[in-house]
């Protein structure tokens, strides 16, 4: 693990409780694997998300004045959601500081969504209670802002929607999602689903939750329907 003074620079924040920034860095796993009693990140991860849903609703906001608030809505869910948030955390090489248990080796680290969106709604939790909403705002603000204006609305798309409206329309009959896997450890599942209409497959789908699969299930069954 990287020490905190070279935690600061990539965070460009000031560090002054150096045991909160060690705190949002230490996985459940280092605890267990070393028999220990040190806390986790999961509380300061409970306050990050809140900062997280508010700095950027108020980025939203203000860049885009026309919006409803249906699609300021789903447009804060996409940049608060695991892989958004897992990718800043690569970016920033946030992975190099962060303390594990040996059952969770280097490259399943940075392989994991969950935990390294975990991570970083940590970090941002630790970054408020040390220095405040202002600084938490704009070192939320240097990395998001330019990813909101520039946005591609396309990623928006509810395949789920689009995939009953269309099989509605041609059969007046719905499509049903079955749930055919699920594999790796608790805290970093990974969900297989099949789209069926009748007993007809019509895509499969894999995501981090049972939601997400079946998104992509859906968009899977889209795709194939064009061909």
């Amino acid at each position: 693990m990287k020490n905190i003074k070279e935690l600061a620079a990539v965070l460009n924040v000031a560090i002054n409780d150096e045991s909160l920034y060690k705190l949002a860095l230490t996985h459940p796993s280092y605890n267990s694997d070393a028999n220990t009693k040190h806390h986790d990140y999961e509380r300061l991860e409970f306050m990050g998300d809140a900062v997280l849903s508010f700095t950027t609703a108020d980025i939203i906001f203000s860049l885009y004045p026309e919006m409803d608030p249906g699609m300021m809505s789903k447009l804060r869910s996409y940049v608060v959601k695991g892989k958004s948030l897992a990718n800043l955390n690569r970016e920033l090489g946030l992975v190099d500081f962060i303390r594990t248990g040996h059952s969770i080796p280097y490259q399943k680290l940075m392989e994991s969504d969950k935990i390294l969106e975990d991570i970083f709604e940590a970090l941002v939790g630790a970054i408020y209670i040390d220095n405040g909403i202002d600084v938490a705002f704009n070192f939320i603000k240097r990395l998001t802002y330019d990813k909101i204006r520039n946005f591609n609305f396309d990623v928006l798309t509810d395949y789920k929607t689009k995939l009953q409206e269309e099989m509605q329309a041609e059969h007046r009959d719905s499509v049903h999602y079955v749930t055919v896997d699920a594999y790796g450890p608790m805290h970093d599942r990974t969900f297989v689903v099949n789209v069926y209409f009748g007993d007809i497959l019509l895509g499969t789908g894999k995501g981090k939750s049972k939601k997400e699969a079946e998104e992509e299930a859906a968009k899977d069954a889209l795709s194939k329907r064009k061909v």
